[in-house]
């Protein structure tokens, strides 16, 4: 057994700084022996403490010999009592493999569970979930691990990793999902999807099986699997799609300084993680990488009142604000602000609304986001999610059409209204399946017109307006509730802008 205390003296000994992201912090490693007999297993535990003053990644190597067929790691950390308003212990925990473990190294990654497991196995033809299947080839491999917390006390922890020796199994066969689901199939028209969902594979507590049946109960066209850190879900949608829910592959990227949902990505494909705000140039790498993939960026929930969820990163960069995010709060609210605030100075990053549902009580497809796409296909409803040609509803019981139209012409959300600014423009909203909600039609000056739809549920609401005085126009539907104003009642349907006049 090793044992290894990581004051700032010993840290600086092996290698590692303080500062979180500057260098590459190595703990005490641990070898084996290939075995005489080339059978059974072999178990060695390393112990620690990380102090508070720490930094984000600790790498621990693991020099694995010829002929082992399987790794299980287990580790576990002490949760000392704290007062009241102070962060406890909390610890991740994934996997390299020997060809490297530096940033962005897609083939050195082996998985990552996060917080969420003790334990993980990894053989040639199974792994966890969240970890990759594959050869246990000879080499240094790494334990990483992810002080998330640290409590004042410290935060001890013990790593066991046990080798098994042996033949390697029978290879792994990755079964992605399909790239159409044809019984939805309906040419250019409006998609419902939830862009933001976990399962087993990262920290839910679905089965991808569970997610798939409910994305159908929920009335959606697609979703797209955004696992915390890892691709491990990719490589088996095959075994759960239906041709009547499209499945597209994505990754939330949880990094220390928010959380960045990934979607639109080729299977397998895994985007690297380990940096904060600070680090703008290996932010952008990585965005970079996700746009020459095909795929775009979600400033994921960014007013999330826990630590690392905030999204500290440049908005100007991504792609969508996910402006809504699960059953409606205040830090929806406070998104909804941002976003308008950014509109309103110019900046349009369009809005997305996603369930993020983890576990079986939390409702998929609550909110979820309606985009006017070509096909259902991943590269049409992503054009049409960065156009902002979409709108976001509370289930899929909601209808909601809107436009803006002067004589002979008609934009749509997301589109321009090329009018002159003298020319009077009609902004009609259209709403279904509402009832006892308050419709607003708002511009740059903030809610222009509203009205109440009446317990039938539909509703048609218009107003007058000139390109003279309105930017753009767009729509919130919300239900009243005891202690909330008109404006950040809960809302049940919320669109993206329609743009008014030449330019």
């Amino acid at each position: 057994m090793s044992n290894f205390d990581l004051t700032r003296r010993n840290l600086l000994r092996v290698g590692g700084v303080v500062a979180a992201g500057a260098a590459v912090n190595f703990l005490p490693g641990v070898a084996f022996a290939n075995p005489p007999s080339g059978t059974g297993q072999q178990t060695k535990t390393v112990t620690g403490t990380f102090t508070p003053s720490i930094s984000d990644w600790f790498y621990l190597p693991v020099q694995v010999p010829k002929g082992v067929n399987q790794i299980d790691v287990s580790y576990t950390y002490d949760k000392p009592t704290v007062p009241a308003g102070t962060r406890g212990n909390a610890c991740d925990i994934g996997m390299f493999g020997p060809e490297g473990h530096d940033l962005g190294n897609a083939k050195g990654f082996r998985g990552w569970s996060g917080g969420f497991r003790n334990s993980f196995s990894i053989s040639a033809t199974e792994a966890t979930p969240g970890y990759l299947a594959g050869p246990i080839k000879p080499g240094t491999w790494h334990v990483i691990l992810g002080p998330y917390t640290v409590a004042p006390q410290g935060l001890n922890y013990s790593v066991t990793i046990t080798l098994h020796f042996g033949p390697q199994g029978a290879p792994f066969r990755a079964n992605p999902a399909p790239t159409s689901a044809p019984a939805k199939q309906r040419g250019r028209t409006w998609y419902r999807g939830d862009c933001h969902l976990h399962t087993v594979h990262s920290d839910g507590r679905r089965t991808p099986d569970q997610l798939v049946a409910d994305a159908r109960a929920a009335g959606l066209d697609f979703v797209v699997s955004t696992e915390h850190n890892t691709p491990s879900a990719h490589l088996q949608w095959g075994n759960y799609a239906t041709d009547d829910l499209l499945i597209i592959n994505g990754e939330e990227v949880t990094t220390r300084s928010g959380h960045w949902p990934a979607i639109g990505l080729p299977a397998g494909e895994w985007i690297d993680w380990r940096y904060r705000a600070g680090d703008p140039a290996d932010f952008r790498h990585f965005v970079d990488r996700v746009h020459k993939l095909g795929g775009l960026v979600t400033a994921a929930h960014p007013f999330a009142n826990c630590f690392g969820c905030t999204y500290e990163f440049a908005y100007e960069i991504a792609d969508l604000v996910e402006v809504w995010n699960g059953p409606w709060t205040d830090d929806d609210q406070a998104s909804v602000t941002h976003w308008d605030g950014l509109l309103r100075g110019g900046r349009f990053i369009p809005a997305i609304g996603n369930s993020d549902a983890h576990n079986p009580d939390q409702v998929v497809g609550k909110p979820h986001t309606v985009v006017l796409a070509d096909s259902l296909r991943k590269e049409h409803l992503l054009a049409g999610l960065k156009a902002g040609r979409s709108w976001l509803a509370e289930s899929s019981a909601v209808q909601l059409s809107f436009t803006a139209s002067v004589p002979g012409r008609t934009a749509d959300i997301g589109g321009r209204l090329p009018a002159e600014i003298g020319t009077p423009v009609t902004v009609t909203a259209v709403v279904g399946g509402v009832p006892g909600t308050t419709v607003t039609i708002l511009d740059q000056l903030g809610p222009e017109r509203s009205e109440t739809v009446p317990e039938s549920g539909t509703a048609t609401v218009t107003w007058t307006t000139y390109p003279r005085y309105s930017r753009w126009v767009r729509a919130e539907v919300r239900r009243p509730a005891a202690g909330s104003s008109p404006l950040t009642a809960p809302m049940v349907a919320m669109t993206n802008p329609i743009f008014l006049g030449r330019n």
